[in-house]
């Protein structure tokens, strides 16, 4: 009888362990996900809009530490990026909490790496935004892309891929073409 006792006190003692460790991942925990809204043109007169913001949410239970995020655009894609952000040497003034510095190359088009400026950390359920960033582009041919986006921090140094990258898409007939 003893022997049952012992036997079921490890069997539980290990059932405890193992809800535990359920209770408490080891790994991060996020979420990021674009919202956005389009006003898209079709005549090459005028420029067609993606306007976005970039969530991260900490859907664990420990801060994720050192965010930044990657937002990166097709290559050879007609989109123009632009967004609320500052360059490391700017002026101490222009950098406020709430704001966000681009760490990579002015001159790269393609990725934009940024930084939340007097935020270190996210903690559990709090969400982390950059928001009402800006794609611009002219319709003047049939033209393709996406915008991709990708969190890290200390915690997550591989990155995890936004949940609904955006996909722009569109097909411009010429007047006269035979599937007007």
């Amino acid at each position: 009888m003893k022997k049952l006792q012992h036997q079921t006190r490890t069997y539980l003692d290990e059932i405890k362990k193992l809800v535990g460790e359920l209770d408490s991942p080891s790994k991060p925990n996020i979420i990021s996900y674009f919202t956005y809204s389009l006003d898209i043109s079709h005549s090459p007169s005028e420029e067609s809009l993606c306007l976005g913001s970039y969530h991260v949410m900490n859907i664990g239970n420990k801060p994720i530490t050192n965010p930044y995020l990657c937002i990166k655009i097709s290559k050879e894609s007609p989109f123009s990026f632009s967004g609320k952000y500052v360059y490391e040497d700017f002026k101490q003034s222009l950098k406020g909490p709430g704001g966000w510095q681009r760490i990579n190359e002015k001159t790269n088009k393609e990725e934009f790496w940024l930084k939340p400026l007097g935020k270190s950390s996210i903690e559990p359920n709090e969400v982390l935004s950059f928001s009402n960033f800006q794609i611009t582009w002219s319709a003047e041919k049939s033209y393709g892309g996406s915008v991709m986006g990708f969190t890290y921090s200390d915690q997550i140094a591989e990155g995890i891929a936004a949940v609904n990258p955006i996909s722009l898409n569109g097909t411009i007939f010429k007047q006269g073409d035979e599937n007007e």
